[in-house]
């Protein structure tokens, strides 16, 4: 069992309550369009915050609940400071949360 499962669940749960804390978390999820987009971040129909709400935690909760491997990589939190450009203070604790999961993941054995 790879032993940074409960950190990342840990840190899936901060980035969470950030989005939560700053307003930025939707009740109604973007249309089935939008969701398909082959883009990364899905950066031609969902703003970040949508990404990480709707695709990037349901995934990453996914993989944790399947007990699937986690991946190797993961540069979330320098997507993150080009979509928060500007935005920076207000962002902080959720840019810190992205860049611990960043840490945790590249931090597989």
């Amino acid at each position: 069992m790879d032993e940074r499962l409960p950190a990342v669940a840990e840190q899936l749960l901060l980035i969470e309550r950030e989005l939560r804390v700053l307003g930025w978390w939707a009740d109604t999820p973007p249309s089935a369009e939008a969701l398909a987009s082959r883009e990364p971040f899905c950066v031609d129909t969902l703003s970040f915050e949508a990404w990480l709400q709707w695709i990037f935690l349901p995934r990453m909760k996914s993989l944790l609940e399947a007990s699937a491997p986690l991946p190797n990589v993961s540069g979330i939190r320098p997507m993150a400071e080009e979509a928060y450009r500007g935005r920076e203070r207000q962002a902080l604790a959720l840019l810190t949360a992205l860049g611990n999961f960043d840490r945790l993941i590249g931090g597989a054995s």
